[in-house]
């Protein structure tokens, strides 16, 4: 078994099994029989009347408290998985002592709250939480049925998560920032997750003992268990990590402006993570994780691969044309842009023109580029896709070697690119020092992984993109979010347009100093419009 609460080491410890066979075989058996194990012939048709939802739901609720498993899963649209869960949820999960208060229903929907108690050798503690459930029409039997989901059961709850009580596998942690300041869920809430995951990965490193809980641990090995209930306390080991409170601090706030936004910091002298937030619905640390395209973001590496290459420099020419065709595929600029057939590569930089990009892909004839140019130049000197070993699990980037039209859209942050703000922070991070620094949460010196390496930019390429990023951040499509920010600044904007979304994807990425930072907005518009404000409040805490 997987890391997470230790099932069978203390005797009497039980998992439940949120969904698994027993709802596939289900699926089989409603085929055959009809919704809620009834082969009754439909009588009724449409959504259910009022009394049908009271009726319903208190039967169900009554069942539930009294922990009638059976009857209260013929009470649901899937009986054999809702059975599964009910009989496990007083049993194997050890919660008793049910008691269901229904709030007022609106339509077919019913609030509740359940008080509850977790007992486990010897020791108790209560356990409360709202949830709600939906009344609907059988399809087949024309009965008024709960809607089964896992969440009916808890809100946390998700198909192929466990339900586990006993000894938790992993000690407590805490965690403290740099400087030794202590990061909690509560103070912290994106943190929640990232927590999560490091005491999985580094609470039996930490010098602490482990406690016993009731604990939700995820179908996916890649996320740490979710505790609810605490039943002994055990000693929590202290772990040290790269955070900075302050920029933490802005971080959380920042991302709170802006729907399913994500945002990390990095130190580019040492590649130290000085903050990571997200503020979306699934709780997914997309700042980490995520696998999107980054928009113009990505025009620093391929404005790396041009200089690198010898296409062209920050100073040579980068025309500017109203539109750009590569392998019948035509390009445009945003809508407003002007042309400027007499453009610098920085001039376009700093207006992100997207036809300059295309057009210079092909390279020159001394110095042709290949399907392969962008692909190397982003592992070899910006380290991405080279499995990054950060402390938790992460995305480290994906630029593949693309011909036909995804050559000419790499090249401007779409086609095939995927990246998530942990990388872009790293691109930014490398393009103004010329050294790449494997990002980290952790240090490597608490169990010995290797970090990822690569060569890094020739001083003349980080010279040249530093000066470009400065420009657009002073003069260009950054300025307006960067305003107000002094000291050394820099910054490049990105929109990705994402298939059957209204409004593009909202990308930023910037630096002041000693840390640099990268934000993404899902739908949030031009990057200066929200991923931006998210940078530039990162970036005035210094770090």
């Amino acid at each position: 078994m997987r890391s997470g609460v230790k099932v069978g080491i203390v005797g009497g410890v039980f998992a439940l099994m949120v969904g698994g066979a027993g709802y596939g075989a289900y699926n089989i058996v409603t085929a055959v029989s009809g919704d809620g194990g009834s082969a009754a012939a439909a009588e009724r048709t449409g959504p259910p009347s009022g009394d049908e939802v009271r009726e319903t739901s208190e039967k169900f609720f009554t069942a539930w408290e009294q922990g009638d498993a059976p009857t209260a899963a013929d009470l649901t649209d899937n009986a054999l998985a809702a059975k599964e869960l009910l009989v496990a949820y007083g049993g194997q999960a050890h919660i008793g002592k049910v008691k269901i208060t229904p709030g007022t229903a609106t339509g077919a929907t019913v609030p509740f709250e359940v008080s509850a108690t977790v007992s486990y050798e010897g020791k108790s503690k209560p356990l409360a939480y709202r949830s709600e459930l939906a009344v609907v029409r059988g399809k087949t039997s024309g009965r008024a049925l709960v809607d089964w989901q896992p969440a009916v059961l808890h809100p946390d709850l998700k198909r192929g998560d466990t339900l586990v009580t006993g000894e938790a596998a992993s000690p407590p942690i805490e965690a403290v920032d740099r400087n030794g300041v202590v990061l909690t869920e509560k103070k912290y809430p994106s943190l929640g997750p990232v927590l999560d995951s490091l005491r999985e990965r580094y609470g039996d490193k930490a010098g602490g003992t482990p406690g016993v809980e009731l604990a939700i641990q995820h179908e996916s090995e890649t996320a740490g268990d979710s505790t609810l209930v605490t039943l002994a306390e055990g000693k929590a080991g202290k772990l040290r990590t790269t955070i900075s409170a302050g920029a933490q601090a802005a971080a959380e706030k920042a991302v709170t402006r802006y729907a399913e936004s994500s945002v990390v910091a990095v130190k580019p002298s040492t590649g130290e993570v000085l903050a990571v937030a997200n503020h979306r619905e699934d709780a997914f640390n997309a700042a980490f994780q995520g696998k999107v395209a980054p928009g113009s973001t990505m025009k620093i590496i391929t404005a790396a691969m041009f200089i690198d290459n010898g296409v062209t420099a920050m100073n040579s020419p980068a025309p500017c044309p109203p539109t750009a065709t590569w392998q019948s595929q035509t390009f445009k600029n945003l809508t407003g842009m002007e042309p400027n057939e007499k453009a610098t590569l920085a001039n376009s930089f700093m207006r992100s023109c997207n036809t300059a990009f295309v057009k210079l892909i092909d390279g020159s004839d001394a110095r042709p580029l290949t399907d392969e140019s962008l692909t190397t130049e982003a592992q070899e000197r910006f380290g991405l896709g080279k499995d990054w070993k950060t402390g938790i699990v992460s995305f480290d980037g994906s630029v593949p070697a693309s011909g036909g039209p995804n050559r000419a859209a790499n090249a401007i942050g779409q086609g095939e690119v995927q990246m998530n703000p942990l990388n872009m922070a790293s691109v930014t991070a490398t393009a103004i020092t010329g050294t790449f620094h494997q990002p980290y949460l952790v240090s490597p010196k608490l169990d010995d992984r290797e970090l990822a390496t690569a060569r890094g930019l020739p001083s003349g390429t980080a010279a040249q993109l530093k000066q470009m990023m400065q420009l657009t951040a002073t003069s260009g499509t950054g300025a307006q979010a960067m305003s107000g920010l002094g000291g050394d600044i820099g910054a490049k904007t990105g929109s990705a347009d994402v298939d059957g979304q209204e409004k593009s994807d909202s990308w930023f990425t910037g630096f002041r100093g000693d840390i640099a930072a990268a934000a993404m907005t899902e739908a949030g518009g031009h990057g200066g419009d929200a991923a931006g404000p998210i940078v530039a409040a990162v970036l005035r805490t210094g770090g």
